[in-house]
């Protein structure tokens, strides 16, 4: 298991590996001494600076998140939603013949934030919901004003 740290807008972010595939996205510095650079924690780390300077929108990365069948469904629909856009997690639970609130469950558990974007999913009538991130709304209402995808409403700091 190799992890690479960065500087980000939203705080410091650790990055971890396994078996070649991105297994988590953590909010931390982790010491230098446990840092290990691996061709894909640099390019992870490459995405991530070029996504917070409003380069790209979406990420290019092999992940495997820890997590119960059901919580890997809902994250492979996260992952289909583009840069820019939003779904509530009722249209994610129609899609998987479930329930909001097991969606929003599965959203809080999400180990790769950001990458895997559960940022992109917002509660019934616009509602920001909830956001397991670092600085909670407030991290999810930047990720979705640097994605353009805060409703007008949102705009505001306040929630």
């Amino acid at each position: 298991m190799a992890q690479l740290s960065l500087h980000s807008p939203v705080g410091d972010l650790t990055v971890t590996e396994e078996e070649g595939k991105i297994i988590s996205l953590d909010w931390g510095w982790v010491p230098e001494k446990w840092q290990a650079s691996t061709p894909l924690l640099e390019r992870a780390i490459d995405q991530l600076n070029r996504y917070f300077d409003g380069e790209i929108g979406d990420f290019d990365l092999p992940v495997a998140p820890p997590g119960t069948e059901f919580q890997k469904k809902v994250w492979a629909e996260m992952l289909k939603i583009p840069s820019g856009q939003i779904k509530t997690y009722g249209e994610i639970a129609k899609t998987l013949n479930s329930a909001a609130q097991p969606v929003g469950t599965a959203c809080g558990a999400n180990p790769i934030p950001i990458i895997i974007p559960c940022h992109r999913i917002l509660a019934a009538g616009g509602k920001m919901g909830g956001y397991s991130g670092d600085g909670g709304l407030e991290t999810k209402k930047a990720l979705l004003r640097l994605e353009k995808a805060l409703p007008m409403e949102q705009q505001s700091l306040d929630i």
